[in-house]
């Protein structure tokens, strides 16, 4: 009996429908107040907006006020590398001025005793200025004037203790002549001289020289007052062989030779 009670229940919830008023009035509630909130939202954002960026009257326009001087705006003028750069460069010096002369009183009485000092004379301004020789960037061949040097060696005679009596002789043949100065300087020797002897003591040769060079008859033609540089001098010609053939252009038999020897 009790099981029949209970299948007659059961049947009975089922065939009755589930209440949906209570459940449909809840949603369309919910429903309202969120469309509510989203219209609230916008009209209070809105508001707010507008008294945040502008005014009744600004007609929409941004004010912008800058708070910090930190971002450099772009300069017109590229910056200066130099480390020396200065933005108040210090002028550069005045030029001295010239010291101005002295001012002299022209009516002053001179003071006796004291020197007074001539004034400079000042050259006259016109004066002809003189012309500089122009010059040219060329040699100069051919346009110097002749002198009236000797042309060659030959012929002229170098100083030295031989001299020569036959005529020309020394001017024509002056190479032979300096052989002739050569050859004693090599075979006098000093050291038979009496050092006691003066210095620049001179003792005087003559002798002959044949076609063939070889010297004959050396005589003492005037002493030098120490025997051993007279008796030196006298050897040094005595131990020449030869001083070399005469030249060939000189047309005598034999050669006369004055030689001194100066200690």
């Amino acid at each position: 009996m009790s099981v029949l009670l209970e299948g007659d229940e059961q049947l009975e919830r089922e065939l009755t429908g589930e209440p949906i008023a209570a459940p449909a009035t809840g949603s369309v509630l919910l429903h309202i107040a969120i469309a509510g909130a989203i219209v609230a939202y916008y009209i209070i954002g809105g508001f707010y907006k507008s008294n945040l960026w502008g005014g009744p009257s600004s007609g929409g326009a941004i004010q912008v006020n800058l708070v910090s001087s930190a971002i450099p705006l772009p300069s017109d003028q590229p910056p200066n590398q130099n480390v020396l750069a200065t933005e108040t460069p210090s002028p550069a010096p005045a030029p001295p001025e010239p010291k101005a002369a002295p001012k002299v009183d022209e009516q002053a009485i001179p003071i006796s005793g004291k020197k007074v000092q001539p004034k400079p004379q000042v050259a006259p301004k016109n004066q002809q200025k003189v012309q500089q020789p122009v010059q040219q960037n060329r040699a100069q061949y051919g346009e110097q004037a002749a002198n009236n040097l000797p042309r060659t060696t030959q012929g002229q005679t170098s100083p030295g203790p031989t001299s020569v009596t036959q005529g020309d002789f020394g001017s024509r043949f002056g190479w032979y002549v300096d052989n002739i100065n050569r050859k004693m300087s090599q075979v006098w020797n000093r050291y038979e001289v009496d050092p006691r002897t003066p210095k620049g003591t001179r003792v005087f040769l003559i002798f002959t020289i044949g076609r063939d060079g070889v010297p004959g008859n050396p005589q003492l033609d005037r002493s030098s007052g120490s025997p051993t540089l007279d008796r030196s001098c006298l050897r040094a010609v005595q131990r020449v062989d030869t001083f070399g053939a005469l030249p060939g252009g000189y047309s005598g038999s034999s050669l006369n030779v004055s030689y001194y020897c100066e200690y």
